[in-house]
């Protein structure tokens, strides 16, 4: 049997071929968008991809299901859930598919999936047991999708949190509880190859070995160590989950609905300096996203510039700040062009329109392009303008972070909120924005100034500065 796992570092999402070397047949299971490199790595180990699978409706990314469908790949999608947890784009099509409930099996080659009803991250969620038939006649591991990770559960609260559904969090997590209540009867040697790892929003305490046993889990899992009774588990289970980006809505439809089919990927073109002076112009009207570090943004930007740094939130705060329609143009080194594209694409980030690089920028501004700065500051300075009229300190920390510790008058809204909340905020007032350490405040104050907001970004270390106020 052919295994390989495939992880993406910004969104924390693994996917996996298993395939079976006797007939040359492989499945892609969980596949991202971008599936060329399913094939290509396929194809060094002299496998076809015949089939793909998804565990569930994704909220996190676009899933590749109906790119490989196009392609004349036979689709497995689950069929269990109520009427309102069905691939849509599946029903009825003219696509080479099928439907899984539970116990549905698979074949590749000697290889069978079995497929398993584990509902309560989501109601039609399936793990998919791997058994490798020419060397056993019992599962060797379980692609557990979002149920089982590395450390942790996925999540019960998204529907609602995330989704908009109302009261559907508590009987989410009860039933998430029966599910690990199953889980426990798996023989302790059964490998656990997870959905996601760590730094993603489908769970509270990832962590980042990529996989590991039922055993080991069942041991040191402290989600599944909760469940001694259901109500212990669902208090320990919602408690504490951090605000999920609000683009998580947009993902879930489009799964469910179908994912536009990309044929190839967008192919922008590197602006002019003239045509950054009219992008300039432009302003809100249109999506300019500087992907360089917040302090080269601080210094100077293109009017109307969104701020998110290439690294491991591009795509949590492009998705958070980007609508899906807007018109997107890169300001990125030549070299990354092609990663920026890649992650927006997953997140359903279509039309990229253009790019200009670092270089381009530095000739725009010499050749009189106009150049926005952002005020930055510190604590202690923030502080003193706390005590001014019309200034507000605005936390734009998590919620869980916020009740720990925070500044009297403070006002608190996720970063990856603020695109949902900011009608929440009044014009008048210049917003003083703080997190722990600047990274998620530079975004935020970029999109709040993005949006016409007086806004001062204040560039410090929160924890620092509130053990110095301690000692004082």
């Amino acid at each position: 049997m052919f295994y390989k796992q495939f992880f993406d570092n910004k969104l924390a999402q693994y996917s996996y071929i298993i395939g079976c070397q006797a007939t040359g047949d492989a499945i892609v299971l969980d596949p991202m968008r971008d599936i060329d490199q399913y094939i290509d790595a396929a194809t060094k180990e002299n496998l076809t991809i015949t089939k793909a699978v998804d565990t569930h409706i994704h909220a996190d990314y676009i899933s590749g299901l109906r790119e490989f469908a196009e392609r004349g790949v036979k689709v497995y999608a689950s069929d269990e859930g109520d009427a309102d947890w069905k691939y849509e784009w599946l029903i009825g099509s003219d696509y080479d598919y099928e439907l899984l409930k539970d116990n549905d099996e698979i074949k590749i080659g000697n290889i069978s999936i079995k497929a398993w009803h584990t509902p309560g991250h989501t109601p039609e969620h399936l793990c998919y047991f791997v058994t490798d038939g020419a060397a056993a006649d019992e599962p060797m591991g379980i692609v557990s999708g979002d149920f089982v990770f590395v450390g942790d559960v996925g999540r019960p609260d998204l529907l609602e949190s995330a989704a908009g559904m109302l009261n559907v969090m508590e009987p989410s997590a009860r039933t998430l509880y029966k599910s690990v209540e199953a889980f426990k009867a798996i023989p302790e040697y059964v490998q656990v190859w997870p959905g996601h790892g760590a730094g993603s929003a489908c769970g509270k305490a990832l962590g980042a070995i990529p996989e590991s046993t039922v055993g080991y889990e069942l041991r040191f899992n402290n989600s599944l160590k909760s469940a001694t009774s259901e109500d212990a588990f669902v208090k320990f289970i919602l408690d504490g989950q951090p605000e999920p980006p609000m683009y998580f809505a947009r993902m879930k439809r489009d799964n469910k609905i179908g994912p536009k089919v990309l044929n190839g990927l967008p192919n922008p073109r590197r602006l002019t300096i003239r045509e950054m002076k009219k992008l300039a112009d432009k302003g809100s009207d249109v999506a300019t996203i500087d992907t360089r570090e917040r302090e080269q943004f601080v210094e100077g930007h293109i009017p109307g510039s969104l701020l998110s740094p290439l690294n491991k939130q591009f795509n949590t705060i492009v998705g958070s700040y980007v609508d899906e329609n807007e018109k997107i143009y890169l300001l990125v080194e030549e070299h990354r062009l092609k990663e920026a594209i890649i992650d927006l694409i997953r997140i359903g980030l279509d039309h990229i329109e253009g790019y200009f690089t670092p270089a381009d920028f530095k000739l725009y501004k010499a050749q009189g392009g106009k150049v926005e700065t952002l005020e930055s500051i510190g604590f202690e300075e923030m502080e003193n303008r706390a005590n001014v009229e019309n200034h507000v300190i605005l936390d734009v920390r998590k919620g869980s972070e916020f009740s720990l510790s925070s500044f009297d008058g403070a006002i608190n809204i996720a970063h990856t909120r603020l695109f949902n909340r900011k009608k929440e905020l009044d014009t008048k007032p210049t917003y003083l924005t703080h997190c722990m350490s600047g990274g998620r405040s530079a975004v935020a104050s970029a999109y709040l100034k993005r949006e016409g907001f007086n806004v001062v970004l204040v560039d410090d270390e929160f924890t620092e500065h509130m053990n110095k106020k301690a000692t004082v």
